[in-house]
């Protein structure tokens, strides 16, 4: 039911934290992934770790906000795979400031990496997908930072709704073609971005609290809501978001 064999998988910002391990858990449902990013020793690394497991993994490096980047990238993608039947948009950035410490420019930016970027790879996907006529998945990594907010994080809780939005908008548009758009929304992960955070006792009380599990995610529990997104157990699933977060939005 979820085998992904015969799949082939593009999953943006995967060369660390909870984009490769939702990489992993495609590959060990037998998909091909291609893993994402800008740092090309780490994504060999990344790859050297699916493949070490038996997984087919290979890299493809680029700046998902340089449009030039992006088209280039999927045509090579075309060249090497032939086809892509699933693509997972993880890859975003974070800068907690206040409103009136924003400027325009760093608004933009957190906009083009965490929107812009998703939407224009959604394009090409759904391109390639509605051409081959078999259908495909789309998976947006959005956040309860959509549904939730705090003060100081206006311009990422911004950019995720929207993410969330776009996906719902998505699902409505390329449903005729037999593509299915989702999302898979994280909670609190112990993630090596998030090493100080986690590191910090009063989080961990707040989590024990907050969070009907009382912890931290581990990265490895992402994994199992993407790779269903993406099989064809989740074929009449579409334009919904799974919100994997231990129980934070709803636990009073």
């Amino acid at each position: 039911m979820f085998s992904l064999e015969g799949k082939t998988a593009l999953l943006t910002g995967s060369a660390r934290g909870l984009g490769l391990q939702m990489a992993l858990g495609l590959a060990r449902q037998k998909a091909r992934v291609v893993l994402n990013g800008r740092n090309a020793a780490a994504l060999e690394e990344a790859v050297d770790i699916i493949r070490a497991e038996g997984g087919r993994a290979e890299a493809l490096a680029f700046d998902v906000s340089q449009p030039d980047d992006v088209r280039q990238a999927m045509l090579e993608l075309d060249r090497r795979c032939g086809a892509l039947h699933i693509l997972v948009n993880n890859v975003g950035i974070r800068d907690r400031r206040s409103l009136f410490e924003f400027e325009q420019a760093d608004l933009r930016r957190m906009l083009d990496v965490n929107l812009i970027a998703p939407f224009m790879l959604c394009r090409e996907a759904a391109e390639r997908m509605i051409q081959r006529g078999e259908g495909g998945r789309i998976v947006n990594v959005t956040s309860i930072a959509g549904p939730i907010a705090a003060a100081g994080d206006a311009a990422y809780t911004a950019a995720k709704g929207g993410l969330a939005a776009l996906t719902r908008a998505l699902a409505a548009e390329l449903g005729r073609h037999g593509i299915t758009v989702n999302g898979v929304a994280p909670g609190f992960f112990e993630t090596e971005t998030n090493a100080a955070v986690a590191a910090n006792p009063g989080v961990g009380r707040m989590l024990q609290r907050r969070t009907s599990l009382g912890r931290w995610g581990r990265p490895a529990e992402i994994a199992g809501a993407v790779a269903f997104l993406a099989s064809d157990a989740a074929s009449y699933v579409t334009g919904e978001i799974i919100t994997v977060d231990g129980g934070y939005l709803a636990h009073f």
